[in-house]
């Protein structure tokens, strides 16, 4: 180390350095070039008036520069990420942190009418083209394909006047920079009309209309640095799109021989399926386009590797003795993915279904492409759906393992256990031996594992010989891996056929296994040539890959088969962390030996790391705009409205709104609430009907993932509906995370009180989750067996069950539950544990406010068993967590809820509802709350609680109750509050409680709405009359106490509530 000297900078005795020195002089500088402008003006003879002028000409000059570099900058940073940009925007004016106005959103798919403008007008000119192109190419392709078609004819193409809609557009990354990926959720209910005649045997039919809905992939790639900097374009539907087909002599067409074997239903699931994955229509925009081959069969992206494990809690849908029995179901699953469709084996008679079969998936796309699993109950006519879930493999791909117990949707109930893994497609042989070995290990039916994939690319073949002379053959190819044979189109009448056809086979050993390909002339099936290769070639060539012609065998002495021949490993990247367990043998579950458990009992529940992890989602069932009339009347000709309701399913929860009478834009107002986990796969689906007598007519359908509304916890849009032409609908989902503080619980009942719609379920103010994790020493039956033992929880009318576990005093449940809970302050949670049979063994009823009382709102531990043995116990872990809404509405600074008894009051029988112009329900029951917020004033007084409602622009009063009312007689009163918005005395603007009997005291806690602009409302006075009814024989009603409000003086904004002291109308002069 060198010793500190002057070299090391300056100490304490030691001059001013070079630096400081350099830096003075700079400044000194700086000051004394803001002096030469008034050197210069004394150098000229200018006054200061001069200089002072232009000194205001340099700032203002500068200071219009930094404005417009501050314009441009966020100019660019608008374009570059527009929501960044406006939420940047929002706080600078102050808005929390990840709120903005319920009209600002950022879509994922965005609308696309200057699309639609351009389609309908070149429809008329697409329509030209779609004639010529059948007429000159379809036609003559038809006549060639059968000999009992060689008189086919298209006497009438017209595509009508109703053009393609495009009802949104969504862009993706593509996989590389040379590639631009667009999702168009297309619409097509369309006036085609469509004739064809077959002469021969004096056949006509044709199409008179068609509808088709799906979402429709559309890549541009490659990307040029030339004109038309788009090389090709390439469509296919990623999921098979809703096809409807009305045919016109159809039954005639079905007639000719070659077609008697063909339904309709078998003519549209054909033209449905090839316009599906793997099936890709490429259209060049350049000429001699190199890629053309790649990307019409292009290379698979991955295989996806599915463990079908099991079910649990279906639905039973075998009944018997006309339905007074409830039998169970007989379940069995049909995975699909695009094209590609499996079926497992049937379990009888089980709600609880293990299938343990393995199955895989070739994916072509990611993101977009999607498997469906629909389970079905097996039955001798027609099985019954059970329920049904999709997953997008993009979830797959970024997990690259998933096991989770998957909700099933569409009238459903229960969950799907799947596993699903990535496998990776290698160009390197290095990993198979790995493969193989772990490939070893997985017990897997109805298959065994692949190890790799391969991809025959069928090109051309050349120089065919001919059977007959002068007679050329119609070349068809079979190519089989194993016993597993796929066939190529037949080419017509030529010795050098042109196929550019591709198929995809799954190897279980590529070492030891070959691929064999016969040339066949249709339809006779002569042999045309033969070629047998031992994939163990291809294990040896650069990247796993042949591309080559190969001369066939039993063939002309120049006859080749231009092919490429491409395999792929298919390894598991397994996430970090760690392997995944061995697949196809499942867990056993602790206890399920019937055993007495471990010798030493656990103090704790020990739950998954997943227990309580679930939020609560709020969905808003708003309104719809602009929906297709569907009732008609004269045949057609004079045109009505719907009666429109709505059906929404979310996580195997389904919820029917009601129905709105001869309207095109209902509102419905509703809320509906679910308890979501954070699963991927799962949507919120919305589907609209028109209530008929007979059968409901379809009004169109929209969904929202549910990932997003987790990710972004607010959504509120109009959707626009798919497979209609037209209407959109208005929904807000708002996810609540339960929050373990009992300090926000009155707020939150606050603001439930004052959200409430006029109909629906009471909002929900937390969330329960229950973890049962053991019991222990429960009593023994009848011989000292062991019980078969089950539990049953339940909250109100919400109940759950647990599995029945082995025989075992100490079984072990090891299951999870939640419950959405209304008013914490008084629900209980009633656990049972029973025998198989039904022999109860013991229960616990677990009061709510005990958890309230306990720290972070959990209870944790061993809780004794009433009615059961002298020492039987149950293990469980309860939590509590309050949900609390950040985007009601409601000011910060409102008051919680105060008012009377625990238990609601019910309302007089009988009393009737007032109804006017307003609209909306009138009056409501709210439940009470328990505490108060301020000092009541003394003698008679009304507790209100008055808010605007901005969303839905409502004036909204609360009537909670009254105390120390006067009493007019002996007797006491039945009394009720009368409500008026004044200025206007009409019947559309009075409201008024139910009566209660007997009472001083009374309260109503009932809520109240009236329509009316936020200007108007500010100007208006409230009018409320406590009131009691005359006697039997007297019409006069009495009035207790009045009171009237100037609205200008209240914050409608925060929603306070407060006492209001009546004034008595008998002592007033």
């Amino acid at each position: 180390m060198e010793p500190r000297g002057a070299g090391s900078g300056p100490g304490p005795g030691s001059g001013p350095g070079p630096g400081l020195g350099a830096a003075a002089l700079a400044a000194l500088g700086r000051r004394l070039l803001w002096a030469l402008p008034a050197y210069a003006a004394g150098l000229l003879g200018l006054g200061a008036g001069a200089v002072l002028l232009a000194l205001a000409l340099y700032a203002g000059w500068r200071r219009r520069r930094r404005a417009r570099q501050r314009g441009l900058s966020l100019a660019a940073r608008l374009q570059s990420d527009e929501e960044a940009a406006v939420r940047a925007a929002a706080a600078g004016l102050g808005a929390a942190r990840g709120e903005l106005p319920a009209w600002v959103s950022f879509p994922d798919v965005e609308r696309a009418e200057w699309l639609n403008k351009v389609l309908a007008q070149a429809w008329p000119f697409f329509g030209q083209y779609m004639e010529k192109l059948l007429t000159e190419s379809i036609a003559p392709a038809i006549r060639a394909s059968n000999s009992h078609l060689q008189t086919f004819t298209f006497t009438k193409v017209d595509m009508g006047e109703k053009p393609l809609r495009v009802l949104g557009v969504r862009a993706h990354p593509g996989t590389h920079k040379r590639q631009i990926l667009l999702d168009l959720n297309i619409s097509y209910v369309g006036d085609v009309q469509i004739d064809v005649e077959v002469k021969k045997f004096f056949c006509k039919a044709g199409v008179k209309g068609m509808q088709l809905h799906g979402t429709l992939r559309i890549i541009l790639e490659p990307l040029l640095g030339d004109v038309p900097i788009v090389g090709a374009l390439t469509m296919f539907f990623i999921r098979r799109p809703t096809l409807d087909i009305n045919w016109t002599g159809m039954t005639n067409l079905l007639d000719i021989p070659g077609l008697s074997s063909v339904s309709d239903t078998m003519i549209m699931d054909t033209i449905a399926s090839y316009l599906v994955l793997p099936n890709r229509l490429l259209v060049p925009l350049v000429p001699d386009l190199h890629e053309a081959a790649q990307l019409r069969c292009p290379l698979p992206r991955g295989v996806v590797r599915v463990y079908l494990l099991g079910a649990r809690e279906l639905r039973s849908k075998d009944r018997f003795m006309g339905g007074l029995v409830e039998g169970k179901s007989d379940p069995y699953a049909v995975l699909r993915v695009g094209t590609q469709l499996v079926t497992s084996r049937v379990v009888p008679n089980e709600l609880n279904p293990t299938w343990d079969e393995v199955y895989e998936f070739i994916v072509h796309e990611v993101p977009g492409q999607e498997m469906e699993v629909e389970l079905f109950d097996k039955d001798p006519d027609q099985d019954d759906l059970l329920g049904r879930m999709k997953l997008d493999f993009g979830e797959v791909l970024k997990a690259r393992v998933l096991d989770e117990w998957f909700p099933l949707q569409e009238g459903g109930q229960g969950r799907l256990h799947l596993r699903l893994e990535w496998l990776t497609l290698l160009s390197d042989a290095s990993k198979l031996p790995e493969v193989l070995q772990r490939n070893r290990t997985i017990a897997a039916k109805p298959d065994p594992p692949s190890a790799a994939i391969l991809v025959v690319y069928l090109d051309r073949a050349q120089e065919l010989p001919m059977k007959k002379p002068g007679k050329e053959p119609n070349p068809v190819v079979q190519v089989s891996v194993q016993d597993v044979t796929r066939e190529s189109k037949v080419v017509y009448n030529t010795c050098s056929p042109v196929w550019e056809d591709a198929f995809r086979f799954f190897l279980h050993d590529p070492a030891n296994q070959d691929v064999d390909i016969q040339v066949k002339d249709d339809p006779r099936q002569g042999s045309l040539g033969s070629l047998s290769l031992p994939l163990s070639r291809l294990l040896q060539a650069p990247e796993l890959t042949l591309a080559q012609p190969f001369p066939l065998q039993h063939s002309g002495p120049c006859s080749r088969l231009y092919m490429k021949l491409v395999l792929r490993v298919l390894y598991l990247d397994a996430p970090e962390g760690g392997a995944p367990p061995p697949p196809g043998t499942l867990e056993l579950p602790v206890g399920a030996d019937g055993g007495t458990g471990s010798a030493r009992r656990p103090s704790k529940a020990s739950p998954d790391p997943q227990f309580g992890s679930e939020a609560v989602l709020r969905i808003h069932l708003l309104e719809a705009e602009d929906l297709v009339a569907k009732d008609n009347f004269l045949g057609g000709m004079v045109r009505g409205r719907s009666d429109p309701y709505a059906k929404v399913r979310v996580a195997g929860r389904a919820f029917r709104s009601r129905v709105v009478k001869e309207e095109l834009n209902p509102r419905w107002n509703e809320i509906y609430e679910v308890v979501v986990d954070n699963v991927p796969g799962q949507d919120v689906e919305f589907d609209l009907f028109d209530k008929d007598i007979d059968k409901d007519d379809f009004l169109g359908r929209c969904k929202v993932p549910l990932r997003r509304v987790l990710s972004s916890r607010f959504v509120d849009e109009w959707l626009p509906l798919e497979e209609v032409k037209s209407g959109r609908l208005h929904v807000r989902l708002e996810c609540l995370e339960p929050s373990p503080s009992a300090a926000l619980l009155e707020q939150v009942l606050h603001t439930n009180s004052l959200l409430q719609p006029s109909r629906g379920e009471e909002l929900s103010a937390a969330l329960l989750s229950v973890f049962l994790d053991r019991a222990a020493d429960l009593p023994l039956r009848k011989g000292s067996k062991p019980p078969a033992a089950f539990a049953s929880l339940a909250v109100r009318d919400v109940s759950f069950k647990t599995k029945t576990c082995a025989p075992s005093a100490e079984p072990v449940w090891d299951e999870g539950f939640s419950f959405l809970i209304k008013r914490p302050h008084v629900e209980v949670l009633e656990l049972q544990v029973k025998d198989e049979g039904g022999q109860p063994l013991g229960s616990l009823s677990l009061p709510l406010p005990q958890l309230l009382a306990a720290e972070a709102l959990a209870l944790d531990g061993w809780f004794p068993l009433a009615g059961g043995g002298p020492r039987s116990q149950v293990l469980l872990r309860a939590q509590l967590g309050v949900l609390v809404s950040q985007h009601s509405g409601v000011g910060a600074g409102a008051a919680p809820v105060p008012g009377g008894d625990p238990e609601p009051l019910e309302a007089a029988a009988g009393q009737e509802e007032e109804s006017g112009a307003g609209g909306g329900t009138l009056r409501q029951r709210l439940p009470p709350t328990e505490s108060r917020t301020e000092q009541e004033p003394g003698g008679p007084r009304l507790q209100l609680t008055l808010w605007y409602h901005a969303d839905q622009r409502k004036l909204v009063a609360i009537v909670h109750g009254c105390r120390q009312l006067k009493a007019l007689s002996k007797e006491l009163p039945d009394p009720y509050v009368s409500l008026v918005l004044l200025p206007d005395r009409s019947r559309g603007t009075k409201r008024k409680t139910g009566v209660q009997r007997k009472t001083l005291n009374p309260d109503f806690n009932e809520r109240f709405e009236w329509d009316v602009p936020p200007e108007e409302a500010a100007r208006r006075k409230l009018e409320a009359q406590v009131k009691a009814t005359g006697s039997f024989m007297s019409r006069e009603k009495e009035v207790l106490g009045k009171l009237h409000l100037d609205l200008a003086q209240v914050d409608l904004s925060e929603g306070g509530t407060h006492w209001y002291e009546l004034r008595d109308e008998r002592s007033s002069p």
